[in-house]
């Protein structure tokens, strides 16, 4: 759409233009050049990340909504691969190592949910801003350090297109006490 409208204008302003001059005008076209210098899902592969299916959300609510060439994900929790999720208040039940390695599990649960509404992850332009929430310990202050785990993690597949805007934030409580909860916002192309 947006394509077809700046198209739109330039010919406009091309029919307008019909005085003469030295300048060139140059013709509008879709980018079709890659993103990325290799296939984003096999390097998912190589760090290890299983994508999987989805689980339906737990609520009146979507996994994702898309507008535009915005797609924004809802919050998603630690799920464990045995099933379940990492639970417990960071500070007191769990250590920095831990709330860390649980947000590394928010981005595997992510990157599927993403997978899933996008369908090619090779077509994320940008991943644009992360809030991550953290199940604190009331005198805990480190949740940066915890959301760090998913942070590196987009980093690492997208490389410098994974580096986003973000808060890391400490909360009394999460759903199902769970250990983090992240959610974010992603620039794709079609």
């Amino acid at each position: 759409m947006r394509t077809l409208l700046l198209t739109s204008i330039f010919i406009l302003f091309l029919s307008a233009c019909n005085h003469s001059h030295d300048h060139t005008h140059e013709t509008i076209t879709a980018d079709t050049t890659a993103l990325y210098d290799y296939d984003v899902e096999s390097k998912i592969a190589e760090m290890g990340i299983e994508l999987k299916e989805p689980a339906p959300p737990a609520g009146n609510y979507v996994n994702s909504v898309r507008t535009g060439n915005l797609v924004f994900m809802a919050g998603k929790g630690p799920n464990l691969p045995e099933g379940g999720y990492v639970t417990g208040k960071v500070g007191e039940d769990l250590t920095v190592e831990e709330g860390y390695e649980a947000a590394k599990l928010v981005a595997q649960a992510q990157l599927s949910a993403l997978k899933a509404e996008i369908g090619d992850l090779n077509k994320v332009v940008r991943i644009v801003k992360v809030l991550g929430m953290v199940n604190s310990a009331s005198n805990f202050g480190n949740q940066p350090e915890v959301i760090n785990g998913f942070s590196d993690t987009m980093v690492g597949v997208f490389g410098d297109r994974g580096k986003h805007a973000r808060a890391a934030v400490g909360m009394a409580a999460l759903p199902r006490n769970i250990a983090v909860e992240i959610e974010m916002i992603v620039e794709v192309r079609d």
